[in-house]
């Protein structure tokens, strides 16, 4: 088949999608405007709490709107699924409780990060196919189905091998990503990093082994896709065989459009020049051409600048195996890294490092710039000026149903106060 060479993902309008654009702090005046008009529908529909803090943050709702073009209604009905996916699969109570052996088990037919990162800061997965052969998967998902390993019950729609691979997307999302953001040695510090970049190595792999796997990666595929939107950003196909037109034909239909705009397959001469234009060579593994001592299995290979920003706790010197996540420490100055699930029967909740915040969302950073006296006056009525102003966006904004326009300009109308004389308008941040 031909191979495909890396290139840059452009808009139809010849717009650079890739990251950071689409992205907070990199957003266009009518993306800025679709995000506002995201969280008052969602806050409608009691999906969504302002805060402080915010009951979902600004990246995560992006990830939503950039999955389906900025379609405000389009971006609230997967939302919607999504969050009744998780409420009924209870996600938190999963990735809280689930065994660390079993998430580990589950951890090693996936893809693995290494620890390192590519040259914007986005955290780097390995996975090689050939280690998920027919038995080991048959296997494992017997296993899965016959034992619960965490404190949640599947919605009955969904299997309970899949549930242990979303602990792994939670460690993406909760762990990996918002650690990757805290590192502010990379162009966009002022970006948090929502994506990850893969390397997707499919030597070695007959057109028999494909075909077994076809179900299991299809409804892998299909789940991840539906409710962790735009979590995936360069994905190099590596070793492809002679036959994986074939497979490719499978595989392409199991992500959108603008996911599947990102996969490229490389052939063997392409690979060492096309990996090295997105990672440096210290942070790719040795098999392909690069400089990182890295074997799939092995325990991530942590940057250099991951062990200089954090501080050890309680006698750790590495992240210990099993979920983590991060919580806010020290009046929000610092993350701390709690590694949690379960050994023995009996739930861990056991503080590893910390790690000071690099990342502040602006509207943070306001806040924290303003006297008291400024904060005071946002608490006074906004004044008709900056209400038409609002409704005026609304009604220029092209979304793909007009429905949700309308609705959200009679939202602000309907909640305008009276003009005031002598009263200046106060902006208040979103």
């Amino acid at each position: 088949m031909a191979e495909t060479p890396a290139e840059r993902v452009l808009s139809v309008g010849g717009h650079d999608i890739g990251y950071p654009h689409g992205h907070l702090g990199h957003l266009t005046e009518a993306e800025e405007t679709n995000l506002g008009l995201f969280k008052v529908y969602l806050e409608e529909k009691g999906l969504y709490k302002p805060g402080p803090p915010a009951s979902h943050n600004d990246q995560t709702l992006l990830r939503f709107l950039r999955a389906r073009k900025w379609s405000v209604e389009d971006a609230y009905g997967q939302f919607k699924d999504t969050e009744a996916w998780r409420q009924a699969n209870h996600l938190d109570v999963l990735y809280d409780s689930i065994d660390v052996e079993a998430y580990e088990q589950t951890r090693r037919l996936y893809p693995q990060w290494t620890g390192r990162r590519d040259r914007r800061g986005i955290p780097l997965y390995l996975f090689q196919i050939r280690h998920l052969d027919s038995k080991t998967v048959a296997a494992y998902e017997k296993a899965a189905e016959s034992t619960n390993v965490s404190k949640t019950q599947t919605d009955g729609s969904t299997p309970q091998r899949l549930l242990r691979l979303f602990a792994l997307y939670e460690n993406l999302t909760r762990f990996t990503q918002p650690l990757c953001t805290e590192l502010p040695d990379r162009k966009h510090a002022d970006t948090p990093i929502t994506l990850s970049t893969n390397i997707v190595d499919v030597s070695h792999v007959s057109l028999r082994t494909f075909w077994n796997l076809k179900a299991h990666m299809q409804a892998a595929s299909t789940l991840a896709t539906a409710h962790y939107p735009e979590t995936l950003d360069r994905i190099f196909i590596i070793g492809a065989p002679y036959f994986f037109s074939t497979v490719w034909g499978w595989v392409k239909r199991w992500f959108d459009p603008n996911t599947v705009s990102k996969i490229f397959i490389l052939s063997a001469a392409e690979v060492k020049a096309t990996l090295e234009e997105f990672i440096e060579p210290a942070n790719i593994p040795k098999a392909y051409g690069g400089e990182l001592a890295f074997e799939f299995f092995d325990a991530p290979n942590l940057d250099p600048k991951i062990k200089a920003a954090v501080t050890w706790e309680n006698g750790h010197t590495g992240f210990p195996a099993g979920p983590a996540y991060w919580v806010p420490v020290d009046g929000g100055k610092r993350l701390a890294c709690m590694a949690v699930g379960s050994q023995g029967g009996k739930e861990r909740r056991e503080r590893v490092c910390t790690l000071p915040v690099a990342f502040k969302p602006e509207e943070k950073v306001a806040a924290e710039a303003q006297p008291e006296a400024a904060v005071q006056s946002q608490e006074a009525p906004v004044a008709a000026p900056a209400e038409a102003a609002a409704v005026e966006a609304v009604a220029s904004l092209s979304i793909a149903d007009d429905k949700v326009a309308s609705e959200m300009a009679e939202k602000v109308a309907a909640e305008a106060p009276e003009p005031q004389q002598d009263q200046k308008a106060t902006a208040v941040p979103a």
